[in-house]
């Protein structure tokens, strides 16, 4: 048997993840569990990779129930937003590749925490208009989920109120922020010890506002945080959190954004579908000149060109901004964190995304009686959004799914997406050692691979999380 070498991977091998093929419940009696609940799905599920345990173990949890690589990202999402709001939340967003064996090529949904339209002139940290919520919603629809949006928030919902454990990757954000975010109450009662100490790894905490906010959204539906009584709520709290005035307007105008991705031939008929944002772009041009036969060093030194001229406002038109080979060199400030999530379905389903806050912990603050940390708005100070990378290959021929790949790590993110496509797309090197060797520091790669495709050979499906980072893995092959 072939394992990521993450201890917790090991447990993904029995649990079901790595048998040929799928079943349900009529052919294990009345017995077996209904659908909605693990183990309706026996043998093959798919796999999972994010860099948080709780996210990995729901999305899993999902797969099992029934649901599809769209219902699963969301429910992790969704569970990131408790265990991890340094790097996503409810007052923050994504963006995500998605691929459904039945459609012709991997689409993008688009998401990002929604730049400000005005009114923040007295805000000391403005705040971004929340994307996360209506983004997953838009996910799950895209995906045709197979379960009810509402049973993809009840687990987030029930951590939230009755305990989550402190995972390393969010202890390690508390220590980076410091006091900083402790001198906010609302942010303190949850993220401190009863003795006033931040948190430590195995910790159990909870945040019963945020079960509140996530009740509300699996009752009235997402659409109330934009245009009902929530958001009529959220008019008056972000001010009251220092994130200037937010308008009914801004909240009703803020909607994902669904289009074609940016696809590159990969050879042997396969091809990729790399996010059409500035990160995607600079994931798409480090490809390409691996694939030409450059050096790592040369395949970043473009790829940061190509996003620092797509940032610029060169990137009105991906093709011809991809072709200019005389790009100055492209260097960035410090970027924001961001965290990356890849889903893999039984039926060949993938959704590969990143989620971020525009800064660790967003604005710091939460608006009051929510439990919803408050994302930075981006385009104000120094505020900027992550180079958000993410990609998908796929061979059209056969209508079937190759491998998903996203990644966070600041100005290495899109090298740490390109560099393990192409280390596994071209040169068939195992999907472990294709994010090892491949994805640069401080980059971390979330992957899920089939190299002889699903449907197809399940058996040979894995999911990576990068065992440089904090993240779990659920996938493992006979």
């Amino acid at each position: 048997m072939k394992i990521s070498p993450k201890p917790l991977l090991l447990l993904a091998a029995t649990l079901g993840l790595a048998a040929c093929e799928s079943t349900r419940e009529g052919l294990f009696g009345p017995s077996a569990p209904p659908a909605g609940s693990q183990g309706f799905v026996r043998g093959f599920l798919g796999g999972v990779a994010s860099e948080e345990p709780s996210a990995s173990a729901v999305a899993r949890a999902v797969l099992s129930a029934g649901g599809t690589a769209g219902d699963a990202a969301a429910a992790a999402g969704f569970m990131l937003a408790v265990t991890l709001p340094s790097r996503a939340g409810l007052g923050g967003g994504g963006a995500c590749v998605v691929y459904h064996p039945r459609r012709d090529a991997p689409e993008a949904l688009i998401f990002m925490p929604g730049a400000r339209q005005g009114g923040t002139a007295t805000a000391d940290r403005p705040a971004a208009v929340p994307m996360m919520a209506r983004g997953l919603f838009a996910l799950t629809t895209r995906m045709q989920g197979a379960r009810p949006f509402e049973e993809l928030i009840a687990p987030a919902e029930q951590m939230a109120r009755f305990g989550a454990p402190a995972s390393r990757a969010l202890v390690a954000d508390l220590a980076v922020v410091g006091g900083a975010l402790l001198a906010d109450p609302n942010a303190r009662a949850v993220f401190t010890r009863p003795d006033g100490t931040a948190l430590r790894v195995g910790d159990t905490f909870t945040n019963t506002p945020l079960g509140g906010t996530l009740t509300a959204l699996r009752t009235q539906g997402v659409g109330d945080m934009h245009q009902g009584g929530f958001a009529r709520r959220l008019t008056e709290l972000v001010p009251a959190a220092g994130g200037g005035d937010m308008t009914l307007g801004e909240l009703r105008a803020a909607l994902p954004a669904l289009g074609p991705a940016l696809v590159r031939e990969a050879g042997g008929g396969d091809r990729i579908g790399f996010l059409p944002l500035d990160g995607g772009l600079a994931a798409a041009a480090g490809y390409a000149a691996l694939a030409s036969g450059q050096s790592a060093e040369q395949a970043q030194a473009r790829a940061l060109a190509v996003a620092a001229a797509s940032r610029s406002g060169q990137g009105s038109n991906a093709e011809a901004l991809l072709a200019q080979a005389d790009l100055p060199p492209g260097s960035f400030p410090a970027l924001p964190a961001s965290t990356a999530l890849t889903v893999f379905d039984r039926q060949g389903g993938a959704v590969a995304c990143i989620f971020s806050m525009n800064n660790l912990f967003g604005t710091g603050r939460m608006a009051p009686g929510t439990g919803m940390l408050l994302a930075a708005a981006p385009g104000l100070g120094a505020v900027q959004p992550p180079l958000a990378a993410a990609a998908i290959g796929w061979n059209p021929t056969l209508r079937a799914f190759r491998m998903a790949v996203a990644a966070s790590g600041q100005q290495a993110t899109p090298m740490a997406v390109a560099g393990p496509l192409a280390a596994q797309m071209r040169r068939r090197l195992e999907p472990i050692y294709a994010v090892v060797d491949n994805s640069p520091e401080p980059g971390r790669t979330q992957l899920g691979a089939c190299p002889g495709y699903l449907p197809g050979r399940p058996q040979e499906c894995q999911a990576v999380s990068d065992p440089r980072g904090l993240g779990v893995a659920l996938g493992a092959v006979d």
